[in-house]
Parts: structure tokens; sequence; C-alpha cells
């Protein structure tokens, strides 16, 4: 695996030797362009900027200039590629049964819909209403699209709508999400998709981190993972990163969770240097140009007790820059949620007040500033000589650039169905001489009729590349999970200091920590236990690894006898200093005790994200006072039987925030009492029937289900799990899991 963090293995070793080197001029492509599409949510540059021209100055929802728009709900900006307009966002408006989140993609040209994915939300906290908020990632060269859902789901979408690849992020990297359901933008470069989050992994990914996960943009394969900053300050973020070249490398450069702004080199995710911006969480998404970071917050500031600040960063540095790199800033400026757009030597920021700034790129000096309504939580884009913004209550402005300030050439304000604004949170995409962009209200299309789109992708020549000699390896994929009786394949990517990616070479492997056999690349575990470990790779002088998580077939028991006070089964994710082994009434068993700091409420995962069809068992106990009750309970395939002890009630359910397919029957919770739970799944292709039963440790199993609940939006798989709230002291034991 090739990490760049600090709490992670580090695969870069001395310069593999000259004579193995290769040192040569090799033809390579240059990346795929697409003609005028719009691929990230802040365009091409990453700099809210389009080079578009003949842009609508103004337009109405009743028709002039409107060339298309779909009903759709969405709090997000679209990508434009490959003649396509595509946006995630939300269903099942008026049946909460049908509550999901969607993908679906339409033609520029005519707005027709073209195809559609809708998915369900499940173990998270976030709510409705805030589904659908990162923004699609687009890629010029393959036309695939990459959504990352709220709820942890990362989907790579080819141009016909097919799936390639899925990924859980939460059962699979612990993805945290937070209730306000800010969730991170993905980002495509060269053959990366790369998504950020923050999670508590296994082993040496154990601490909570926001972390950024680079995958192959083809295969899902994980490529690296980079850990660059230290304990997360907020687990509800959604600052995205931009991309640069600075000083000849090319950067990665994204807000953190811990409030500092990291650059990483975007081939291995090694961390070139840090800036700390603010006390808490970092929403916004920065700017680059001419190698100078620009970038606001509004939290507290770290020197002073006031709240908010804009500065600008001079990228070319390594290490803490904090206090040598600061170009200029603007104190008490409150703009932590737009991201802004810099053109021309221009800074174009909106703050929280919806007050749009014109910001001297070179001097930090506000040259004007112009309101846009009450909440500034959407971003500007610059194009054609003017600044397309919206305001979050629907209003949606174009302003015209001059010399002393801007002109107001339209302004409109956009509704639903009700009569009620539609949110607007995004920005608009420019693609094809047109724009594009999408609000709770709808996706809108404006331009001029007469003139029609022209999408395509154009082949750039091969050129000449210098690569060097080699100095990272990596080992592909960086991170599995397997059954005893499955083999994995793995193989190497050696690149140089500029990051290009050099010819394979034969590698040496060997296993660390494992039971099996790797030869030629390929892992075969053996033994009949849980394992975790790493498979090995040597190329001369350079040294990788991946992570391996091996499960034995079901079924599966956890008495927790063999585990030292303070341990916890070392493939679990979630369990780090919460779910402890621990004793009670003289016996082994699981703890999970209120917390100091941080949430009581937390999910254990136990295994891998594709078993289907089984059932859990547990015996559970937790204290209480008539004040302070828990919730205890099990993870089956996406689904959730809790027993809520302050409601005296036995719940089922999927999504906590929704409860869109939950049932509820009374139970009368008795604290200080063992209990025995039993939860079973069945799913079909069209609908899941989950079955829940509990009864008193000392009494024999009823013979009838407790509680009974069909989805008619069946989870198909998902990992067993034990969750908790805990504002008093829980305990599990003779914990089982097998095939129905």
């Amino acid at each position: 695996m090739s990490t760049r963090n600090d709490d992670s293995p580090v695969s870069r070793a001395a310069v593999w030797p000259a004579a193995a080197a290769v040192l040569a001029i090799a033809a390579a492509l240059v990346p795929v362009t697409g003609a005028g599409e719009w691929t990230s949510w802040r365009g091409p540059s990453y700099t809210g900027v389009s080079a578009e021209t003949g842009l609508v100055d103004t337009w109405s929802p009743q028709g002039e200039n409107l060339i298309w728009r779909h009903d759709f709900v969405g709090r997000s900006t679209p990508v434009v590629v490959d003649g396509r307009v595509c946006v995630i966002g939300r269903t099942g408006v008026d049946s909460k049964i049908d509550r999901q989140e969607v993908v679906a993609c339409f033609d520029a040209e005519n707005g027709k819909k073209l195809w559609e994915h809708r998915y369900n939300v499940y173990m998270t906290t976030v709510p409705y209403n805030r589904v659908g908020w990162a923004s699609l990632a687009a890629d010029s060269e393959t036309g695939n699209v990459y959504a990352h859902g709220v709820a942890g789901q990362f989907t790579a979408y080819a141009p016909d709508g097919t799936i390639l690849w899925s990924r859980f992020l939460t059962e699979e990297f612990a993805r945290l999400s937070g209730y306000g359901g800010r969730t991170q933008t993905p980002l495509v470069d060269g053959d990366q998709v790369i998504v950020n989050f923050v999670s508590v992994g296994w082993g040496e990914l154990m601490p909570l981190r926001h972390r950024y996960f680079s995958f192959d943009k083809r295969t899902g394969d994980l490529l690296w993972v980079a850990t660059p900053g230290v304990m997360a300050a907020d687990f509800n973020t959604q600052g995205g990163p931009a991309v640069a070249t600075v000083a000849g490398r090319r950067l990665l450069i994204s807000g953190n969770a811990d409030g500092w702004i990291y650059a990483l080199d975007i081939a291995t995710g090694e961390k070139v240097w840090g800036f700390h911006l603010s006390r808490r969480g970092i929403n916004v998404t920065v700017a680059v140009e001419n190698e100078i970071v620009f970038v606001s917050h509004s939290e507290e500031n770290l020197d002073n007790g006031v709240m908010g600040r804009m500065v600008a960063i001079d990228a070319k540095g390594a290490g803490d820059i904090t206090k040598t790199n600061e170009k200029w800033r603007i104190d008490e400026f409150g703009g932590g949620f737009p991201s802004p757009a810099v053109d021309a030597g221009v800074v174009y920021q909106v703050d929280n007040s919806a007050n749009l700034h014109a910001i001297d790129a070179a001097t930090g000096e506000i040259r004007w500033v112009y309101n846009i309504g009450t909440v500034g939580k959407a971003s500007p884009v610059v194009a054609d000589g003017k600044i397309y913004v919206p305001e979050t209550n629907g209003n949606f402005h174009i302003l015209k650039l001059n010399d002393d300030g801007v002109e107001l050439l339209d302004k409109d304000e956009l509704t639903i169905a009700n009569g009620d604004y539609a949110e607007f949170y995004g920005s608009v995409a420019i693609a094809y001489g047109r724009v594009y962009f999408m609000t709770e209200g709808g996706v809108y299309c404006l331009g001029d009729k007469s003139k029609p789109i022209r999408p395509g992708r154009t082949e750039s020549a091969k050129k000449k590349v210098t690569v060097g000699p080699a100095v990272t390896l990596q080992v592909v994929p960086a991170e599995i999970q397997l059954e005893i009786g499955q083999s994995a394949e793995f193989h190497v990517r050696l690149l140089d200091a500029a990051g290009n990616v050099l010819e394979e070479k034969p590698a040496i492997w060997s296993l660390s920590g494992l039971s099996g056999s790797v030869k030629d690349g390929t892992f075969t575990p053996a033994g009949d236990g849980f394992q975790t470990g790493k498979i090995v790779a040597e190329v001369g002088a350079l040294t990788a690894a991946a992570r391996a998580r091996v499960y034995p077939p079901l079924p599966w028991s956890f008495d927790f006898e063999e585990f030292e006070t303070g341990q916890f089964p070392k493939q679990w994710i979630g369990a780090n200093r919460i779910y402890l082994a621990g004793e009670k009434d003289g016996a082994k068993v699981l703890v999970k005790a209120p917390r100091g700091r941080g949430l009581n409420r937390t999910f254990l995962y136990m295994g891998p994200s594709w078993l289907n069809n089984y059932t859990i068992e547990a015996d559970v106990l937790g204290e209480g006072t008539k004040r302070r009750r828990p919730d205890i309970g099990l993870i089956n395939s996406g689904y959730i039987l809790d027993i809520g002890g302050a409601k005296n009630e036995l719940e089922v359910r999927s999504w906590t925030a929704e409860l869109r397919m939950a049932k509820q029957v009374p139970f009368q919770y008795e604290p200080h009492t063992w209990y025995r739970m039993k939860m079973k799944v069945v799913s079909g292709a069209t609908r899941a029937t989950v079955y829940g039963k509990v009864w008193k440790k000392s009494d024999p199993e009823p013979d009838a289900w407790t509680i009974t609940a069909e989805d008619p939006h069946p989870i198909r798989q998902g990992t067993p799990g034990l969750l908790g709230f805990s504002p008093v002291l829980l305990y599990y034991d003779n914990v089982s899991v097998y095939a129905n």
C-alpha cells in the first residue's frame, strides 16, 4: 500500500539503483480534453471559471432563453461531459417508503433523460433534505461519471449508465457522516478518482482522521490512502480538493476536518505542506491561480477571538507553512461555505451573508462588494465577462463585470411547486455555450435556442515525456477483504519523482502477519480463522505493502474469552476505544462505556459488505436509570434491530434520520437484564424481510418473531455489526453470525 501519512507505513525508499532505473524519453498521451466540458464542480481549472463565450445575459423561468428544464430535486452542481448533463439528488418527495438517492444523466441538447439509478440511503443519520449533497465528478477521457452518496456509496457509471464498480465506504473503511449531511465531492485526475472523508479504520488507519482515498478510475482498486492531519475537529465537512501544478509538481490541495489546508503529491498522497487556518473543519473548496491558494472559513481563528478569515497562501513550500507562506489575510471574513472563483488577478468570494466580494489577488484589497440576498452558501462562476452567482433562497443573479464593479443584468427567483423558494446550493456549470444548473426545483439549461451544442472529446497527439528513476512503489489494490477459499491478485506500480507510471517490473512477494501463499502476485490465504496482515512486494531497493483482512466462511462466533481487557478483534472497524473487551459478572464480555468526548451513538462493523441472507444473534445488557436509558442493537445487511430503552420499544430500521421502512412494537426494557437478540434478513430481487426477536436470556427462546418489517426497496447485502447509544454501560456477549 502506498501511504503518505503520519500513521501508516511509507513506501518511498531509497532511489532505485541507477542500473535498473528507467531514465528515458517515453511517448505518452496528453490526457484527453473535453471540448468545453464541465467535469469538476468548480470547472475545468478548479477555479470557478469558464472560457466559454456567447453566454446569455438574461433569461426567464417562463421561457426566455430557457432551452429546457427537467423536474429533479438536488442541491449540488451538475457535471457536463460527452453531450450529457449528469446530476445527483433525491427522489420520493411524496412517499417516504420511496425516498432514495438518485443519479441521472440528461441529453445536454434537449434535456431528454438518458438514464438514472436510484439507491437506498442507510447506516447514516443524514436527513432527507440533504441527500445528494456532493456534486458528481466526470472523466473527459472515458466519459465515466462518479458519485459519492451521503451514506458512503461510491459508484462509477459508464456513459450509458452501466455500473462499472461500486464501493461502500462506510462498511469498508468506516467512513463517518454527520447529521448535517455535508459530503465531499470526488475528483478525477489522470487514472485516479479521489474521494476524502473522516474515517476510523483498522490497523494503522484506526485513529479518527480525515483521509484521502485514491481509486483506479477504471477498476475501483484502491491505489493509496493519505492521512495528512491530526484528530478531526468536525465529522461534518464538505471541503473538496482542487488540483494545481506548483513548481512543476502536481498537487492535490484541500481543506481538512482538522482545520488545516494540505497539499499532497497527487500521484502518491505524500504530504507536501500544511497550513493551519481554523480551529474547526474546512467546508470551502480552495481555488489556485499562479501558485497562490485562496480559501476562507467562518469559524474561530487560531490567533484571535474573531470568527472567519480569508487568506492567500503561497503554494511553493514544504512542511508547516502556516507562519511563512501567508501572502495576505482578511479578518472577520465569514465565508465558510461558498467556494471562491479566481480570474485574471481577482478573487470573487461570497460570504455567509450573501455579499459578493471582489478581492485583489495580489494584495487582498477588497475592490467592491455587491449584496445578492441573505444566505450565502452557493458559489460564483466567472465566464464571458459575467458572474453567474446564486443565493441559497432561490435567487439567481447574472452580473456584468466592469471597471468599477458589477452591473445587474438579470435576477430571477426560482420556486418549487408549492410556491416556496427553491434552495440553490451549488453553482452553475458552463459547457457548449450554455449554462446548466440544478436547484431544489429542477435542472435548467439556459442558452440561445438557435445554436446547437457541439459536444465531443478531442484526442491529443502523443508527446515526449521525460521519465526518471523509480522512487515510489505501490501495491495495487492497496487494501482488500476476502474469504478463505478465495484468491486475490496484486500488481505493482512504479513511479518516478514526477508521478509518471513506469514499466512494471517483476517483484519479490512475501506475507506479513498472514497465513497462506503469494505467488506472482496472487495471494491465497490458508487456515480457518480471521486474519489481518500485509502482502509485501520488493522491487530493487523499494518495498511496499497492501493490507488485507481475511474472513472464514460463516458461521462466526465471538465470546471474547480470548481477549485481554481493552482488546477487540483486529478485523473489526469502529471498535477502537469504544467497543472493548472487559468483564461482567466474572465473565469476559464486550463493553461499550459512556464517552467523555464524542458521540455515544456509534456503529461497529464485523466483516465484509458482500454478505447477505444471514442471521446475527447476541446477548446484550444495558444499565440505566429512570432518566438515562440506552439503545442497544444489531446490524444485518444494512438494517438495524434496536432496543430503545428510553422509548420502551423495539424498532427495525435502515435509515435512522428518515425511518423510511421502519417499524416499531412496544417492548418493556428492564435495565441490568441480559436479553438475547436475534435478527434475520431475507433479501430477494424485489423485497427484503427483516425479522427480529428479543427475549430474556434466562427464558426459553419464543417461537414467534417479536417484530417483522418489509422493504420494497431491498438492501441486498451488508456487513453484520453492533450498535449502541451508551449514556450508561452496555455489554455484549456470545455474538454469532450464520447463514439462513
